[in-house]
C-alpha cells in the first residue's frame, strides 16, 4: 500500500487504502462550475490510469496565488451616538464609510447628546465632531437668561430681542415686585413659566397672576408675547438652523429653508378660562402631535407644519417686508452668538491647547433656533437648541432636514488626507523643537546682533501673518464654492456691519473676561478687523530684508594687508552654472546618505577638479602662475612678480579655511546625527522625572491664604469647616453649584491654575507652559473640575461619589500617568478644595459684615447690590484700587513666595 509522501503541509488523503491528494481537490474546485458532486466523484477510488493521471498533474507546479489588493479604507463616520436615519443615509450618499461600533478615530463623529470635554481633547486635528464646549451657556434656558440679562445691562438696545425674563428662585423677589408694578398701574400681563433644563414642551406651564408661580423650583419665567404674527388664524414659530464651523475663528453660516411649527387650535388673546389650552399656545412639535386637529400635510403649503420658504411667498403677497424680517433674525443670530463666544473661546481652548491659532476646527454644531414673530415683525429670541431634533416622521422633515446635513457635511471639507497630512505636521512640530536653539542673552549681544534679531522677530510675525491671510483666503474661497443651501452671516461681507459686529464682540470680552479683556481686545481686532492684504504683507517682508541688507554692509570688513593703490585687484567671480550643480550635488549627498555609506567620504575619494575660477588660484598650478604672470608683466609698470606672489598666496590660503571651516561645520552635523537616540530619550526621561518631583514637592508647600490672617488663622478656618460638615455642605453647596455662574466658578479654579502655571515657569525654566506635557495633564484636571457646572469639584468632597470623580478621566484614556504625576493632580484638586471653602468663608464673613452696616445705615433700593452679591463682588468683581488679579493674588499668593 502506497503511504503518505512526507511534507511539512497536509498535501495528500488517504480514503479506502488509496491516495487522493489534496492538490487534486483543489484543482477540481477551482475548475469553474465545480460542484460538491463532481468533488465526490473525484474523491473515488480511481483506476490505475486515472490514477497515472493524477500524479502527473500533481508534479505539475501550481500557479502562484494572486497577492490580494489591500482595501482603500475612506472616510469613516462614527454614528453610533445618534438615532437619526436620515443622517446615516446622507453620509453614506457622501461616500462615508458607517463604522459598525464606537470607533474613535473615525473622521466625523456625530452624538445626539452631550460630548466631555476629555473626549474632544483626545480628538485628532483631522476628526470633526458635532458639539462644542461651552455652547451651553446659550442652550440652556437659565444660563442664555443670565448671559442676556448681564449683557443687557451695557446694551440694552443691541439686546432687545429676549422677552424679559427671571429666573427662579434667585429672581422671585424681583418677579413679585415687577407684578407689584404692574398691578399699581392696572396693566395685566402673562408669564410663561418653563424648566431651565426642559425640553419638547415638557413642564410649561401659563398664568395670570404671579403670585401663584412657585417659588421653591428651578423654572425660568418670561413675559408672554401675546400679540404674535399670525398664519392662517393659528400661532407659530419658526425653527431656523444655525451652522457654527469654527470658534477660533467664529464662523456662522444659516439655512435658507427651516420649518414653520403651527399650534393646532386657532388663537385667541390669553385669559384665564384657556390658560390650560396648550394646543393653542405652544407650537412644538412634541406637543401638538398628539392633538386631534394636527395635520401632516401633502406639500410644504398645507398641513401644521410648513416650509419658511412658503412662509416668505405668504408674507410678500401680504405686503410684508421679508427683506427687513431676515435682517433682524440675522442680527439677532450674530450677537446672540457674540455672547456666547467668551466661553465658547475658553472652553476650546482648554480642551485643545497647543493648537495654533486659526488652525481647523475639530468641532462644528447644528444648532436649532426657535423664534417667534410678532405683528411689527419683531423677532424674539425663545430658545436655542444643541441638539435639534432629525426625526422625519413626514415628507417635509426628511427633505429639509437631509439637504441641511449635506451641506453641512460638505462645508465641513473632510478630505482622506488629512490623516497624512496630520501625521507630517506632527513630526515637522516634533523635529522643531527637537533642533530648537536657545535664546541668548540680549547683554551678551552686539547692536547689529539685536538689530537682526529684532528684524527675524519681524520678519515670523509677518510671515505667520501672511499664512493666516492666505489661509483665510482658500477657507473663504473654498466657502463661496460649497456653501450650497447656507449663507455665511458672520464674518460679514458689509464691512460697516463687520465693523460693529467687532465691536460689540469687544465689549462683551470685556464685560465677561475683565482680566485678560485687553490682550483679547487686540487679538480680536487683528484676527476679525484685519486691514493687510496679501500684496501689503510681501511688501512688509521685502522691506525688512532690504533692512537687513544694510545691516550687513555696516559689519566689520575682513582682515588682511592693506593692498597698495597701484596693485591690481583680482575679486572672485561668482561661481558658473556647471559648477554650483556640482557643489549642490555634493552637499546633497553627504547631508542624505545615511551614516557608513560611501557618500559620506565623497569629497575626499574624488580626484581634484581640473576646472577653475576665473581669478582664482589652483595649488597645482602656482609655478604655472607665476611664471605666466613674469612673462605677462609690462616694463616699467612698477609691478613685479614677487608682488604678486602674497596675493595669490593669501587667497589660496582664504580659500582652504573657507573649505576646512565648511568641512568642519558638515562633520560637527554628522557627529550630532550619529548620538543614540535612546540614550537621548532615557536623559531626558530622567530630567523630566527630576522636575516633575520638584513640582510635587512645589505644590506640596504651597497653602491658601486668607485676607488679612496668618497661615495657621486659615488652617484653623479650615479645619472648623471640616469638623462642621455637615452644618456646613448644604450651603456650600447651593453658594457653589447654585449662586455662583459658569464664569465665577472658572475664576476661582483659575486662581490655582494661574499659580499652577508660575510654579511650572520657575521650576521648568519656560515661559509658555501650554505645550508642557505636564500642565496639558493639569489642565485635562481642572476641565473636569468644572464639569457639568461645578459637580465635578463637588463631587471630590465625597468619598462615596465614583461616577464623577476626577481620576476617571485617566483610567478611561490610553495615556500613561506616572505616580509623581498623578501625585500632582491630587495635590492640584486639594488645593482647588481648600480654594473654595476659604472664598465661601470669605463671602459669608462679608454678608455678615454688610448686614450689621445696613442696619445703622439707610440705602435706596435703586442703584444698590444686595448683601450676598456684595459679598461676591468683593472676590470676583474689579475694585476701583486694584484690578482683579491683583485682588485674587491676596486670596492665593504665588508660590515661589511661601515655598522659598
Amino acid at each position: 500500500m502506497p503511504g503518505i509522501k512526507p511534507s511539512t503541509s497536509l498535501t495528500s488523503l488517504m480514503m479506502d487504502k488509496q491516495d487522493v491528494t489534496l492538490t487534486s481537490l483543489t484543482q477540481y474546485a477551482r475548475r469553474p462550475g465545480a460542484t460538491q458532486s463532481s468533488l465526490l466523484q473525484s474523491a473515488r477510488p480511481a483506476a490505475p490510469e486515472e490514477k497515472r493521471n493524477v500524479e502527473s498533474e500533481e508534479k505539475k507546479p501550481l500557479p502562484a496565488p494572486k497577492k490580494k489588493r489591500k482595501k482603500k479604507h475612506g472616510i469613516t463616520a462614527n454614528l453610533s451616538g445618534t438615532r437619526y436615519e436620515v443622517i446615516r443615509l446622507v453620509c453614506e450618499k457622501c461616500k462615508f464609510d458607517i463604522c459598525k461600533e464606537d470607533d474613535p478615530n473615525s473622521y466625523l463623529i456625530w452624538s445626539d447628546s452631550f460630548v466631555s470635554a476629555d473626549r474632544i481633547t483626545e480628538l485628532k486635528p483631522f476628526q470633526r465632531i458635532n458639539h462644542f464646549p461651552g455652547m451651553v451657556e446659550v442652550t440652556r434656558k437659565d444660563c442664555l437668561a443670565r448671559n442676556m440679562m448681564k449683557i443687557q445691562r451695557h446694551h440694552a438696545d443691541e439686546f432687545n430681542f429676549v422677552p424679559k425674563t427671571w429666573i427662579l428662585p434667585a429672581d422671585f423677589s424681583l418677579l413679585q415686585n415687577y407684578a407689584k408694578d404692574l398691578k399699581a398701574k392696572k396693566k395685566y400681563k402673562t408669564f410663561i413659566v418653563k424648566p431651565a433644563n426642559g425640553a419638547q414642551g415638557h413642564g410649561i406651564q401659563l398664568f395670570r397672576n404671579a403670585e401663584k408661580i412657585p417659588p421653591t423650583e428651578h423654572f425660568i419665567v418670561q413675559e408672554y408675547i401675546d400679540k404674535p404674527l399670525l398664519l392662517e388664524g393659528y400661532k407659530f414659530d419658526l425653527r431656523i438652523y444655525v451652522l457654527v464651523t469654527s470658534c477660533d475663528p467664529l464662523r456662522i453660516f444659516i439655512f435658507n429653508d427651516g420649518l414653520v411649527r403651527m399650534s393646532t387650535d386657532k388663537y385667541v388673546n390669553p385669559a384665564d378660562p384657556n390658560l390650560s389650552n396648550l394646543y393653542m399656545h405652544l407650537t412644538n412639535y412634541s406637543v401638538n402631535k398628539h392633538n386631534e386637529f394636527y395635520q401632516k400635510g401633502d406639500s410644504v403649503e398645507t398641513g401644521s407644519k410648513r416650509s419658511i420658504r412658503f412662509l416668505n411667498e405668504y408674507l410678500r403677497k401680504n405686503d410684508f417686508d421679508t427683506v427687513l424680517l431676515w435682517r433682524r433674525i440675522y442680527d439677532m443670530v450674530v450677537k446672540t452668538l457674540l455672547v456666547a463666544q467668551p466661553h465658547l473661546l475658553h472652553a476650546y481652548r482648554m480642551c485643545r491647547p497647543g493648537a495654533p491659532a486659526g488652525s481647523d476646527s475639530v468641532c462644528f454644531e447644528v444648532l436649532g433656533f426657535d423664534v417667534l414673530i410678532d405683528r411689527k415683525l419683531n423677532p424674539w429670541l425663545l430658545e436655542i437648541n444643541r441638539s435639534p431634533s432629525f426625526g422625519t416622521d413626514e415628507k417635509i422633515d426628511f427633505d429639509i432636514k437631509s439637504a441641511l446635513i449635506e451641506d453641512t457635511v460638505r462645508l465641513l471639507n473632510i478630505k482622506l488626507s488629512d490623516k497624512r497630512r496630520n501625521y507630517f505636521a506632527q513630526k515637522a512640530e516634533a523635529q522643531k523643537r527637537l533642533f530648537r536653539t536657545t535664546k541668548r542673552n540680549e547683554a551678551d549681544m552686539t547692536e547689529i546682533e539685536k538689530k537682526k534679531q529684532s528684524i527675524e522677530k519681524r520678519k515670523e510675525e509677518l510671515r505667520e501673518q501672511l499664512a493666516r491671510v492666505r489661509k483665510a483666503t482658500a477657507r473663504e474661497d473654498f466657502e463661496n464654492r460649497n456653501a450650497g443651501r447656507f449663507r455665511r452671516i458672520f464674518p460679514s461681507e458689509d464691512k460697516l456691519k463687520q465693523q460693529k459686529y467687532v465691536n460689540i464682540m469687544s465689549s462683551i470680552f470685556g464685560i465677561v473676561m475683565s482680566g485678560r479683556a485687553p490682550a483679547m481686545q487686540k487679538e480680536i481686532q487683528k484676527v476679525y478687523n484685519n486691514q493687510f492684504r496679501e500684496e501689503d504683507i510681501l511688501d512688509l517682508i521685502a522691506e525688512c530684508e532690504a533692512d537687513e541688507k544694510d545691516g550687513k554692509l555696516g559689519s566689520k570688513a575682513a582682515r588682511g594687508p592693506k593692498p597698495l593703490s597701484s596693485m591690481p585687484i583680482s575679486l572672485p567671480s561668482p561661481p558658473t552654472e556647471d559648477e554650483f550643480d556640482e557643489e549642490e550635488e555634493e552637499e546633497d549627498a553627504e547631508y542624505t546618505s545615511p551614516p557608513g555609506s560611501p557618500g559620506l567620504n565623497r569629497r575626499e575619494s574624488r580626484p581634484p577638479s581640473t576646472k577653475s575660477r576665473p581669478g582664482s588660484l589652483r595649488p597645482d598650478s602656482r609655478v604655472s602662475n607665476d611664471a605666466s604672470s613674469l612673462c605677462n608683466s609690462r616694463p616699467n609698470s612698477g609691478v613685479s612678480s614677487m608682488r604678486s606672489r602674497p596675493t595669490s598666496n593669501m587667497s589660496a590660503v582664504n580659500s582652504r579655511s573657507k573649505s576646512l571651516s565648511r568641512l568642519h561645520g558638515k562633520q560637527s552635523i554628522m557627529q550630532r546625527s550619529l548620538i543614540d537616540d535612546n540614550f537621548l530619550i532615557t536623559v531626558v526621561k530622567e530630567r523630566e522625572d527630576e522636575l516633575t518631583k520638584k513640582t510635587l514637592q512645589a505644590l506640596n508647600d504651597m497653602r491658601i491664604k486668607f485676607p488679612g490672617k496668618t497661615d495657621q488663622e486659615a488652617e484653623l478656618i479650615l479645619d472648623t469647616l471640616h469638623e462642621n460638615w455637615k452644618f456646613h455642605k448644604p450651603r456650600i453647596a447651593s453658594y457653589w453649584l447654585v449662586k455662583l455662574d459658569s464664569i465665577k466658578r472658572r475664576k476661582v479654579i483659575d486662581i490655582v491654575r494661574s499659580n499652577v502655571r508660575a510654579v511650572l515657569q520657575r521650576i521648568w525654566r519656560i515661559s509658555d507652559v501650554d505645550n508642557l506635557r505636564l500642565y496639558r495633564i493639569f489642565t485635562r484636571v481642572f476641565n473636569r473640575l468644572l464639569w457639568s457646572h461645578g459637580q465635578g469639584l463637588w463631587n471630590c468632597f465625597s468619598t462615596t461619589s465614583q461616577n464623577g470623580s476626577w481620576e476617571t478621566i485617566f483610567s478611561k484614556s490610553s495615556e500613561n500617568i506616572c505616580e509623581n504625576e498623578f501625585n500632582c493632580c491630587r495635590r492640584i484638586v486639594q488645593l482647588c478644595r481648600d480654594c473654595l471653602l476659604i472664598v465661601y468663608q470669605f463671602a459669608a464673613e462679608a454678608k455678615s459684615s454688610s448686614q450689621q452696616n445696613s442696619e445703622t445705615t439707610e440705602l435706596s433700593s435703586a442703584g444698590t447690590l444686595s448683601s450676598r452679591d456684595k459679598a461676591s463682588s468683593a472676590l470676583m468683581a474689579p475694585h476701583n484700587t486694584q484690578t482683579l488679579s491683583q485682588r485674587y493674588s491676596k486670596l492665593y499668593p504665588r508660590a515661589d513666595t511661601t515655598a522659598t
